[in-house]
């Protein structure tokens, strides 16, 4: 009966998916006072699209319905399978894990550059900085990844999202983890405000056409300035510092140092429920070619609270 419920619900989710993709052609977009596309409130970038594309799809770009139907409803089964009164409690138990993407994704994988869904290759010398899903590993100071460390003689041996300096799915830009995937967007004429869940960090970026700071000052999360691409907001952020990693995931090692990254990204309102999230790092000092990521904002019906 489960197997059967989870295969409904997916089945659901992906016509649903078909449905907005043809409303999406036929969208006008809602504006704010100052006649700007409206992006304000809470939204959601979960998935369960895989970073990479599996190398068992070769060049295909999208999954077919039936595959992506199959996908989804391992997913959802995957949330009740293995629950065992005899097994340690663990950590958080599945209702908070979001195991399947609120927005409609049917591709192979998040990143769509280069071509073949993969990350680039690394430039020779670029050191892979970081520990897997929190396991400490030898290494020196500064630590540039997010959970785990290289020691515990002090703060500074442990991981950026330990000591709360940067969330580990909080970007910029934005990449799912398993948990906690929103921010809160606001708007004024001037500035575009992204508020992130984890760890509760506000970007403003001004709209007002100013320049980027010096080079000489970076920041965690950088320098970010946006302008207007049509209804698309384009955010262009530099002056990362080099304590923090160039691209990697909570779950990966991490790539590289920052200092040299620079960061666009587009938002795109599709429908009334998405926003098409886009970005592009430029790293020269730590990747061979630029890579591409895109992925599903959906609209959700709820206000942030606090992590802590």
């Amino acid at each position: 009966m489960k197997s059967l419920l989870f295969t409904v619900l997916a089945i659901l989710a992906i016509v649903s998916g078909l449905v907005n993709a043809q409303a999406a052609d036929n969208y006008t977009v809602s504006r704010t006072e100052y006649d700007q596309p409206d992006f304000q409130g809470v939204w959601n970038f979960s998935s369960n699209t895989p970073l990479e594309r599996p190398e068992r799809f070769g060049d295909r770009e999208y999954l077919t319905p039936e595959e992506a139907i199959a996908i989804r409803t391992a997913t959802l089964a995957a949330t009740e399978a293995g629950l065992d009164a005899d097994n340690g409690v663990g950590t958080y138990n599945t209702f908070w894990f979001e195991m399947a993407g609120r927005g409609d994704n049917i591709r192979t994988s998040l990143v769509t550059y280069p071509a073949n869904g993969r990350l680039p290759p690394p430039v020779e010398g670029a050191v892979a900085v970081g520990s897997r899903a929190g396991i400490d590993v030898s290494g020196s100071r500064p630590v540039r990844f997010m959970v785990g460390g290289v020691g515990m003689d002090g703060p500074e041996d442990r991981g950026l999202s330990e000591r709360c300096i940067v969330g580990f799915n909080a970007g910029p830009p934005f990449l799912p983890s398993a948990y906690n995937n929103n921010v809160q967007i606001f708007q004024s004429r001037d500035n575009f405000v992204i508020m992130t869940e984890m760890v509760h960090d506000a970007r403003i970026v001004p709209l007002d056409h100013s320049t980027h700071i010096d080079d000489e000052i970076r920041l965690w999360s950088g320098d970010s300035r946006g302008y207007w691409d049509e209804d698309t907001l384009v955010v262009e952020t530099r002056n990362f510092n080099d304590m923090t990693q160039s691209f990697g995931t909570f779950a990966a090692p991490q790539l590289g140092t920052a200092y040299d990254k620079f960061l666009t990204e587009r938002f795109t309102r599709t429908d009334e429920f998405t926003i098409n999230y886009e970005f592009t790092i430029e790293d020269p000092s730590t990747f061979t070619d630029k890579i591409t990521v895109q992925l599903p904002m959906a609209k959700v019906d709820g206000l942030l609270y606090e992590y802590a």
